[in-house]
């Protein structure tokens, strides 16, 4: 049996519980030279700077507590693709961030401050470009339509009919009737769980429309939204526990028909593949393999049989697999076909590592200044081009190409680590120190950053004492 009256002292608690709910609470006013957009309530709650620092905050938490991948290539080629598809939706920002994450089940996000983050899996899951960037479409719908922010004001908006219950609920338990305050209580908090529930659902349906009309303008296909949708469903029908996609990005039957029902507004047509997407897909199926030995097995199967309309990513496959088992004269002999004028990034980079896994350090060097020419400042070609100086035991070069490169990526957490390497071998500690306190706070673990910076402090000043 509940009392039927509760003690002053615990109304004036519980009172004082609800009026210190945080919803309540904007983060920070928008200052007067921050003004919001106009019809955009949510500007007043947390402005755009606000959450800028919100995600920089939890990047450098993803970094420190997940594990990402530091394939260059991969990276570059998907900043690429992201970057471009921005540029069809209606981000009035477009400098994102964006992380990807070492991890084989399907997921991406987008968080505060234009950070945009992706597993693994989901290139495995997508079995086209157009299904990839449907799923990177709808996460930069979020972000266009702000959608944290305004899940904050939805909050905010609630937090008064809520309160107006709490408060009811209270007197009534006051004054006698307990189980009526009781389910007063109980009915306002469901309540406003089912309006933050229905919110959440509506803004992954809005996500949905917009990434839809973002494919269109970007000359992809509208229909890969709900064809993707429906591959994950199917694909995990039957599993304990979803991917955590579904989890976050529910897939209702209403929802994939209304994704159908919009892109059938469009004229269907065959929308080509591309190929870079699908070497990209390769390197993570190599990623995600239990061993080289049995991808290679894989890709030696498949080029076989021939199922593939693009015989050459397979190929690609079977070359960087017999690289990483070693297997050199046959990766050799594997990519000899792919090589020509034209040929991908991906093609001139294998050859590269086929030179440094040789130990022939000066032809890695002249093939990759050759490429550099064409495309200064190229990330997965710099990143090779110190891989290879550092090969030919020339430290300090391979360390002046990494800092030019740090400062073109000055977020790139893997670039840093790569430069307090480089440095250490070149023997330039003071450059360890700094490279390893860019690092570390990039990981949000300040304290080793601030005692590298010291360290760095004391040797400059041992060198250049004042007197």
């Amino acid at each position: 049996m509940y009392p039927t009256r509760l003690p002053p002292l615990v109304i004036v608690v519980l009172l004082g519980t609800v009026l210190s709910l945080p919803a309540a609470t904007p983060l920070r006013a928008a200052p007067a030279d921050d003004l919001p957009v106009l019809g955009d309530t949510s500007s007043g709650i947390v402005s755009p700077q606000v959450e800028d620092r919100l995600g920089q905050d939890f990047l450098r938490q993803v970094r420190a507590q997940l594990p990402t991948t530091s394939d260059p290539l991969l990276v570059y080629w998907t900043e690429l693709l992201v970057q471009d598809i921005a540029t069809y939706s209606d981000l009035t920002r477009r400098d994102l961030s964006l992380v990807l994450i070492d991890a084989p089940s399907i997921n991406a996000f987008a968080a505060p401050g234009n950070i945009v983050g992706i597993n693994l899996g989901t290139y495995a899951q997508a079995r086209n470009v157009h299904e990839f960037s449907s799923i990177m479409a709808h996460e930069l719908a979020h972000l266009s339509q702000r959608h944290y922010a305004r899940g904050l004001e939805e909050q905010r908006k609630a937090t008064l009919p809520f309160l107006a219950a709490m408060l009811a609920s209270a007197a009534l338990m006051a004054a006698g009737a307990g189980e009526a305050g009781l389910a007063t209580l109980t009915a306002s908090q469901a309540a406003a769980q089912s309006s933050q529930l229905r919110y959440s659902r509506s803004r992954e349906r809005e996500a949905d429309r917009i990434g839809i009309e973002t494919l269109v303008r970007a000359g992809m296909d509208p229909w890969a939204m709900s064809a993707m949708f429906g591959r994950m469903q199917d694909a995990y029908r039957f599993s304990r526990r979803p991917p955590e996609f579904l989890l976050t990005h529910p897939v209702t039957e209403s929802r994939m028909a209304d994704a159908r029902n919009q892109a059938a507004e469009y004229p269907r047509r065959v929308y080509e593949d591309s190929l870079e997407y699908q070497l990209m897909r390769t390197r993570v199926r190599l990623a995600l393999a239990e061993t080289p030995a049995r991808a290679v097995a894989e890709f030696s199967a498949q080029l076989e049989e021939g199922r593939t309309n693009m015989p050459e990513t397979i190929r690609y496959g079977l070359v960087i697999s017999l690289l990483a088992a070693g297997r050199l004269d046959e990766a050799e002999d594997a990519l000899e076909p792919l090589l020509g004028p034209d040929q991908s990034l991906a093609y001139t980079l294998a050859e590269v590592d086929l030179a440094l896994a040789r130990s022939d350090a000066p032809a890695a060097i002249t093939r990759v200044e050759r490429a550099l020419r064409y495309t200064p400042n190229n990330l997965p070609l710099t990143a090779k081009y110190a891989e290879a100086l550092n090969a030919a035991q020339r430290h300090a070069d391979a360390q002046r190409v990494l800092e030019n490169l740090a400062a073109v990526r000055p977020n790139d957490a893997q670039v840093w680590f790569d430069l307090a390497e480089t440095a250490g071998l070149a023997g330039d500690i003071i450059a360890v120190h700094r490279a390893r306190a860019e690092y570390f706070q990039l990981h949000g673990s300040l304290q080793n950053a601030l005692q590298h910076l010291r360290y760095a402090l004391q040797l400059v000043e041992n060198d250049f004492p004042m007197t």
